[in-house]
């Protein structure tokens, strides 16, 4: 089918965009810049893309006439308060009015659950946005989810913030408010299964988690899994401008969003039916498991977990590396770059890394660090390496475990074994214009681990500067 995806450079849409091209689909992305959509070579190869403002006035023939279907991913939480509901109404409009010039034969849109008898600003207008996009021209299917879990998405951001820098909290009554959380993974099977259901055709559904929890109880789980201890007390004292700033001032989300969010975490957001299940036969995980694999030690696109044991797909032509990442949200880095002359050798410095060889700065340092590691009832430096100058994807390196090796790629990336307040990576990368890059990433866990990060920063410093000089311009 030829597909138009909007909302591709959002938080749903990145990872619908690669399980409809391993479908098989033709896909084309509408984005309001181009140089926004920050997608792997191979996947870009894979799509067209149109630059296009759905707030502009209609211009025919921007969109191709035969699409097959189209779905409307576009939110405006993050605008002005004053404005969103005219903006979201707007480009509702005017996508419908692109979409009823095309062949195009569903819609799907979408939008937030919206069943409780008072609803914030947000979820009315979401209602209003399902109106607009009704037309006699299209099929409409639409799915109302309520917290979506998954690294990077605003909701479970904000709870890893709160539960990670707060032992002891005195929160708005807001976080009383039951909820049905669903899993990233759950919601990109839901979108890209009513695809073409005809059943689905001209409906509404509600699609949630197995469990309906507040979000003190998905904030408790959180800290559970984290191995955090957190009090939690209540007041009806912090009003919902308060509890705004206080979103604000404690997590990593924006002050409009941060109002947003307030405002809409005082509605319950529970599904009415788990109809979608049945006709789809989906078993939504449960919030834990949904946690596990937001903290998994590397992040897995949908597609990678469908692929066989060769991780690799032929459809798509990208391999593990593109979808292993380094976590970002909540994370400190020593980030360095170093331009290289020669490529061979550097990759030999890189691949001999650790053992005997050492980390070509300040060894005296590592193994002091490894001397506590044992200290403390963890591995220290005492395994080495198997092989002097080969690394392979799995082994064991020191205090660190080879999460991928690829000398093709040009790329090597190490996950900490050693006793830490948190995780830790070591990455390093040379780009296509003989760059260097090493990265050092730790992820703190509770205010230990962001203390820890503090006391060793000085070290970082030189010690990091000194690995990639050494590296870059060491003989192999």
């Amino acid at each position: 089918m030829k597909i138009l995806l909007t909302g591709v450079t959002g938080y749903v849409g990145k990872r619908l965009l690669p399980v409809l091209i391993e479908k098989g689909h033709e896909v084309i992305c509408c984005v309001r810049e181009k140089r926004r959509l920050t997608l792997h070579r191979p996947l870009l190869e894979k799509i067209k893309v149109i630059e296009i403002d759905f707030l502009d006035d209609v211009e025919p023939g921007i969109i191709p006439e035969d699409i097959d279907a189209a779905y409307y991913l576009i939110h405006s939480m993050s605008t002005s308060q004053d404005k969103f509901d005219a903006l979201e109404t707007l480009t509702a409009q005017n996508f419908r009015k692109h979409l009823e010039a095309t062949s195009v034969k569903q819609v799907i849109y979408l939008s937030g659950i919206s069943n409780h008898g008072q609803l914030s600003k947000h979820l009315r207008s979401r209602r209003k946005v399902e109106d607009y996009l009704r037309s006699e021209h299209y099929q409409l299917t639409v799915l109302r989810a309520g917290i979506i879990v998954g690294s990077g998405s605003a909701s479970f951001e904000m709870i890893r913030d709160i539960v990670e820098k707060l032992p002891i909290m005195v929160t708005p009554k807001w976080i009383l408010t039951a909820t049905q959380p669903i899993a990233i993974r759950d919601v990109v099977q839901f979108l890209a299964r009513v695809l073409g259901h005809e059943q689905c055709y001209n409906r509404t559904f509600d699609i949630g988690g197995p469990e309906i929890l507040t979000y003190k109880d998905m904030m408790l789980q959180y800290a559970e899994m984290r191995k955090l201890k957190r009090r939690i007390y209540t007041t009806s004292l912090i009003s919902p401008k308060v509890s705004s700033y206080w979103l604000f001032f404690i997590t990593s989300v924006s002050y409009k969003l941060a109002i947003s969010l307030a405002d809409s975490m005082k509605s319950e957001v529970i599904c009415k039916d788990n109809e979608l299940q049945e006709i789809l036969n989906i078993q939504p995980i449960t919030y834990k498991t949904a946690l596990k694999y937001a903290f998994l030690r590397i992040k897995q696109n949908l597609v990678l977990s469908s692929w066989k044991d060769s991780m690799i797909s032929s459809s798509l032509g990208l391999t593990l590396s593109d979808f292993i990442e380094v976590p970002n949200f909540g994370c400190y880095k020593n980030t360095k770059t170093r331009k290289i002359a020669d490529e061979d050798k550097v990759l030999k410095n890189i691949w001999t890394i650790g053992g005997e060889k050492g980390y070509y700065y300040a060894n005296w340092l590592w193994k002091i660090r490894g001397w506590f590691d044992m200290l403390f009832g963890g591995v220290g430096l005492r395994r080495g390496r198997k092989l002097p100058s080969e690394i392979s994807t799995g082994d064991a390196l020191d205090f660190w475990r080879v999460l991928y090796a690829s000398r093709e790629k040009k790329r090597l990336l190490l996950f900490a074994e050693m006793k830490l307040p948190g995780e830790a990576w070591l990455e390093f990368k040379i780009d296509e214009n003989n760059v260097l890059h090493q990265t050092a990433t730790f992820r703190p866990r509770g205010i230990w681990g962001r203390l820890y990060w503090i006391a060793t920063s000085p070290f970082h410093f030189f010690i990091f500067d000194g690995m990639i000089k050494n590296i870059a311009t060491q003989e192999a």
